[in-house]
């Protein structure tokens, strides 16, 4: 579903399943972005994304995953869109303003999901572009990426989750991270009274870079050498198209080095530049 306000360019997704990827032209980079439900499931996809210009050389790309096995999941994803998307048209297109609104839409969204009282929530990654400057927001474990063209990862955030700090702080590696029986277990969530969002540094992005924004049905089924290799160079929907086609497998395929993890999958690969999608 797309929705128009006063932002001129602007796209929402609250998909129950894309078929294919889709290409964007957002700000001054291309976007490929999908969304699905989990291939066990016929109830409501949990994740929502959107994608924002705030001018033509600043957007916003949001990728938020609703909690499974928590009340109204799929409500609590598309809260923290829509908040957003409140607080970023509030600015009237100042880009000095980005991180306030951002910080503000946040804000808002665990409020209000505190409010409901139903116990619904969700993780959320943000991030802010100007130009080829980057900086992310993050509240989970959803993924944040920013690979080279020649494989390097320049930045990833760290999940908000005990797998997440044990796999950063060397005393797991990332195969015992997938396959640990709490892996899916997260500390920090939008609806949380103790929620925080973590902001990273600034980062300035190379036009061949491609950065990556997933809910964690991406990162569940694939190792981060995986999801750089089949996204760092080739055309935009071509890596998307590639990205699904290995994550499902492994959704519905047994495997020894990782648990299966049917879940939704949502992604967005963003690459500076007018650069063919």
């Amino acid at each position: 579903m797309n929705n128009k306000n006063r932002i001129e360019n602007m796209l929402t997704e609250f998909p129950e399943s894309m078929r294919v990827p889709e290409t964007v032209y957002i700000g001054t980079g291309t976007a490929v972005y999908f969304s699905a439900r989990s291939p066990d499931k016929e109830t409501a996809n949990e994740d929502a994304l959107a994608m924002i210009s705030i001018d033509d050389i600043t957007s916003v790309i949001i990728v938020a995953d609703g909690l499974g096995g928590q009340p109204a999941g799929e409500e609590a994803s598309r809260i923290v869109i829509n908040c957003l998307l409140e607080t970023l048209e509030l600015i009237s297109g100042d880009r000095t303003r980005i991180r306030e609104a951002i910080l503000d839409g946040i804000e808002r969204a665990n409020n209000e999901l505190l409010e409901s009282g139903n116990g619904s929530a969700t993780t959320v990654v943000v991030a802010e572009i100007q130009g080829k400057m980057l900086r992310t927001y993050h509240a989970g474990d959803s993924m944040i990426l920013l690979v080279g063209n020649k494989g390097r990862v320049k930045y990833s955030i760290i999940p908000h989750s005990p797998t997440g700090y044990a796999l950063e702080a060397g005393f797991i590696d990332e195969s015992e991270a997938m396959l640990h029986e709490e892996r899916h277990f997260i500390s920090n969530f939008i609806g949380s009274p103790e929620m925080r969002l973590e902001i990273g540094p600034q980062i300035e992005m190379s036009s061949r870079d491609t950065l990556i924004l997933a809910s964690d049905g991406l990162s569940d089924n694939l190792y981060e050498d995986e999801i750089v290799e089949l996204s760092r160079k080739g055309p935009l929907k071509r890596c998307a198209r590639n990205l699904i086609a290995s994550a499902n497998k492994y959704m519905t395929e047994e495997a020894t080095d990782r648990q299966q993890h049917p879940d939704d999958l949502t992604f967005i690969l963003y690459r500076p530049g007018a650069v063919s999608g």
